[in-house]
């Protein structure tokens, strides 16, 4: 499982958070998204050393690279106005990556950050590159296009829903598993106005194609995520985690973030 994830996480670092940003208007990005590849080789490194010195080292400076969104957050948030659904779908993704740096650096130290499992410190760094910052930031893009209270309430339920899930694993199952349910909610809104409202008026083929794509991809992953969930709660069959990062992580990443990403890029909307 640990070349899957290795591999998951790779892509989130070197493409999926520099593309993301590229989608985001703030000129206080732009010397980021600059200098991002080398805090991004130096993270993806760290990733296949054993646990040492070293890859805590390589771990931590792409830490502190993921402050940098982070911060560019905060100075935005200072400058809003509103607070509206799109925005806090963007700000929530903006400080998503400086969740996993934290938790990559204390899994490669060996350190068990909060009490939480090398394990899961390990599948939390994926979570927070793909539900934490992909995932909230196509909910503001999907949120700044299809107007509605559907839209709204994506861009809100995506980041809360990964909040809640993160906060699950403080309490106990079942407030994951409620965590679970906000996310999956969200997920497959964001699902249905991408196949509903996105992807038609005159798109290409090309970016139907990836719209199509990700949309569906969307609704079967929500699914296990879901499944796995209630099986932890209350301890039903469910598939184990080599499983799931195999069809829900892999499809995620490939089919979601990726194809995502993109299409927006195809699509040459305003940014948000």
């Amino acid at each position: 499982m640990s070349v899957l994830v290795n591999l998951i996480v790779m892509l989130g670092m070197l493409f999926v958070v520099p593309a993301g940003l590229r989608l985001i208007d703030s000129e206080g990005l732009a010397p980021i998204r600059r200098i991002w590849p080398l805090f991004a080789v130096c993270g993806a490194v760290a990733l296949w050393l054993p646990r040492s010195a070293a890859a805590t080292a390589l771990a931590a400076v792409y830490a502190i690279g993921t402050l940098l969104p982070a911060a560019a957050a905060a100075r935005r948030l200072a400058r809003s106005r509103s607070l509206a659904a799109a925005e806090s779908a963007v700000l929530a993704a903006l400080t998503a990556p400086s969740v996993a740096g934290a938790a990559l650096t204390a899994e490669r130290a060996g350190h068990e950050l909060f009490g939480f499992s090398l394990e899961i410190l390990a599948l939390t760094v994926p979570h927070f590159h793909y539900a934490g910052f992909a995932a909230a930031l196509v909910a503001g893009l999907v949120c700044r296009t299809a107007a509605g209270p559907g839209a709204r309430f994506a861009a809100f339920s995506v980041p809360l829903g990964t909040l809640l899930v993160l906060a699950g694993y403080f309490i106990d199952d079942w407030a994951e598993l409620a965590g679970a349910l906000v996310l999956t909610a969200g997920m497959w809104t964001v699902a249905v106005l991408t196949w509903r409202d996105i992807r038609t008026g005159g798109r290409d083929r090309v970016t139907r194609t990836l719209l199509t794509v990700s949309a569906a991809v969307l609704a079967a992953t929500m699914l296990l995520a879901l499944s796995w969930a209630v099986g932890e709660a209350t301890g039903l069959p469910h598939p184990n985690l080599t499983w799931m990062a195999a069809t829900h992580g892999l499809g995620n990443a490939l089919g979601f973030a990726l194809c995502s990403l993109l299409a927006w890029r195809r699509l040459k909307e305003t940014p948000v």
